[in-house]
C-alpha cells in the first residue's frame, strides 16, 4: 500500500485528489495539508511513501511555499518521496523544486490515470516528469550556456517583483556584488541591457510567470 499526503491550500483541489485516489486499491490518502508549516508536522514522524505538493501555498509567510515545504521534508530521517502538482510550470519554478529534492513534477491537468501511475513510480523513487516539463528541461540541457542556472532564475524573479540590488540581496541573503555579478551574466546570456528587458525577455521565454 502507499501511504500519500495530499498538500494543498485549496480544500476542494484536495477533495477531489482524495476522490481520485480513493478508487484505487494500492494508494491511500492517509493525511492532509493546507500549509506548508502543517505538511511538515505531518511528515514528521509519519511513515509517508508519497507528498503530493502544491508548488504555491498562500499562507501567512509568503516565503513558506511547496518548494519550503519540500526541502524541509526532504531533509527528514527517511523521508518521503515529494512529487509537485502545480498550475505552474516557469523554468523558476522547475529548477527550484528539482533542487528542493522534488522527485517528480506534474502539471494539475494532468489524466487521474497518469497521476495515479505517476505516483506508483514515485514511491520506489523514480523521477516522473510530464510531457511539458521534461521538454523545458530538456531545452535547457540543449543549450547550457544560455541557459540561466537557478540563482540567476531566483534573481530575475526578484527583479519581477521589484527592489534595488540592495534589497534583492538582502532577501536572498547574498552581497549586492553578488547580485550585480549574476545581473551581468544574465544580460549577456539573455541578450539584452536593461532590468526591464530581463524581466520581459524572461517572460517571453516562460523562465517566469
Amino acid at each position: 500500500m502507499i501511504d500519500v499526503l495530499i498538500v494543498d491550500d485549496h480544500p476542494v483541489v484536495r477533495a477531489g485528489l482524495r476522490a481520485v485516489l480513493g478508487a484505487t486499491e494500492d494508494i491511500t490518502v492517509v493525511a492532509e495539508a493546507g500549509s506548508a508549516a502543517e505538511a511538515v508536522d505531518i511528515a514528521t514522524g509519519s511513515a509517508l511513501d508519497v507528498v503530493l505538493m502544491d508548488l504555491r501555498l498562500h499562507g501567512a509567510d509568503p516565503t513558506a511555499d511547496g518548494v519550503y515545504a519540500t526541502e524541509a521534508i526532504r531533509a527528514l530521517a527517511d523521508p518521503p518521496n515529494v512529487l509537485i502538482l502545480t498550475t505552474y510550470q516557469s523554468d523558476v519554478d522547475i529548477v527550484r523544486a528539482v533542487d528542493a529534492g522534488a522527485v517528480g513534477y506534474l502539471l494539475k491537468d494532468t489524466p487521474p490515470d497518469v497521476l495515479i501511475a505517476a505516483i506508483r513510480s514515485a514511491a520506489t523513487g523514480e523521477t516522473v516528469l510530464g510531457p511539458a516539463i521534461a521538454a523545458r528541461l530538456l531545452s535547457r540541457v540543449a543549450a547550457p550556456d544560455t541557459s540561466l542556472t537557478g540563482r540567476e532564475l531566483e534573481i530575475v524573479q526578484q527583479l519581477a517583483t521589484g527592489g534595488t540590488n540592495r534589497e534583492i540581496a538582502r532577501r536572498l541573503v547574498i552581497s549586492e556584488a553578488t547580485v550585480k555579478s549574476h545581473l551581468v551574466h544574465i544580460f549577456d546570456k539573455l541578450g539584452v541591457n536593461s532590468r526591464t528587458k530581463v524581466i520581459a525577455a524572461a517572460r517571453e521565454r516562460g523562465l517566469i510567470d
